[in-house]
């Protein structure tokens, strides 16, 4: 059994690599860039590239039985800004993909979708898969048309497929000087001695997922045993919701050192509140997550103190 892994060397990538590895399976880590945090694994195979070189396609899905695309170029509250950037960079190189992939023996493709803005708005909360799809950003929109293409590729071809839609994930390795990742970025500020921004007035409410509990997820669903009738989407968070005074309260009580919160101006790319209804993947994956946030914080926390955050670069968290 071999994996390809495509952003393999970001946040999730890191830690799913390592997961699979300990499963015993072979990976292969599709990347533009090195590890900010970890030197490479000599048992793991590297290959540096971009999704938008699509020659190089056939080649990084030869061989492989797992397909795991974890990798996107833009962010919820960039997107906006250069929407054809994101379909261009996304969507079409996606589609590129899954082409290479149909022309392969590709076992499984795993998506890892956005929990938190392919919905939109709530109507209803907590949020089932089955709730309406409505982004208000393009982000939400490309990686909901992903999805679409995927049943697509399914109906077609028989690309055999399942779709995460996850919330939003915390824990070490986590980029803390990045643009986006709450808790992360938080704990990254906290640490430099620079205050926590928060846009609004800090009752937004989000639902936060470890990284362990994440990983876990996605192994699940390379092992799920799909067929026509069953489903291939599901929503993976903690299923609990924090609003991020609530989440300033967590970190006050967990960490070591006092923070400061300055407000700012609220965006309107941010929806009230995203609560994620995990019950079908409970069912169907045999998952569940396990981790309390104050304990998901605490390791946090401990990993960003181990770091020299004057000498990391500001960059997209992947």
């Amino acid at each position: 059994m071999k994996a390809l892994v495509v952003g393999g060397n970001g946040f999730i990538g890191t830690h799913l690599v390592s997961a699979l590895k300990a499963e015993g399976i072979k990976v292969r880590v599709f990347d533009r860039y090195p590890n900010k945090f970890a030197e490479p694994d000599s048992k793991i195979e590297y290959i540096v590239g971009d999704l938008g070189n699509h020659g190089t396609l056939n080649e990084i899905v030869n061989g492989i039985d797992w397909v795991f695309h974890l990798a996107y170029t833009t962010l919820p509250k960039t997107s906006n800004d250069d929407p054809v950037y994101d379909v261009r960079s996304n969507l079409i190189d996606t589609i590129q993909l899954l082409q290479a992939c149909n022309n392969s023996d590709i076992k499984k493709f795993i998506f890892v979708s956005s929990g938190g803005t392919v919905y939109g708005t709530p109507k209803i909360i907590p949020l089932t898969e089955t709730h309406p799809t409505e982004p208000i950003c393009s982000y939400g929109i490309t990686k909901l048309a992903i999805e679409k293409y995927l049943q697509l590729f399914y109906h077609l071809h028989g690309l055999d497929y399942v779709v995460l839609r996850l919330s939003n994930p915390y824990g070490p390795g986590q980029n803390p000087n990045a643009k986006q990742g709450a808790i992360g970025v938080f704990l990254g500020r906290i640490a430099q001695g620079e205050p926590i921004n928060i846009w609004g007035d800090g009752e937004i409410v989000r639902d936060y997922l470890y990284i362990k509990d994440a990983i876990e997820a996605l192994i699940q669903a390379a092992k799920y045993t799909t067929t026509s009738i069953e489903p291939r989407i599901f929503n993976i968070g903690s299923g609990k919701g924090y609003s991020l005074n609530e989440l300033i309260a967590v970190m006050r009580n967990t960490i070591d050192v006092p923070l400061k919160v300055d407000y700012l101006p609220a965006r309107d790319l941010d929806v009230p509140v995203n609560i994620l209804d995990v019950s079908l993947a409970e069912k169907k994956l045999g998952w569940h997550p396990t981790t309390d946030l104050a304990d998901g914080i605490t390791r946090s926390w401990n990993w960003i103190k181990s770091l020299d955050l004057t000498q990391q670069e500001t960059t997209l968290a992947r």
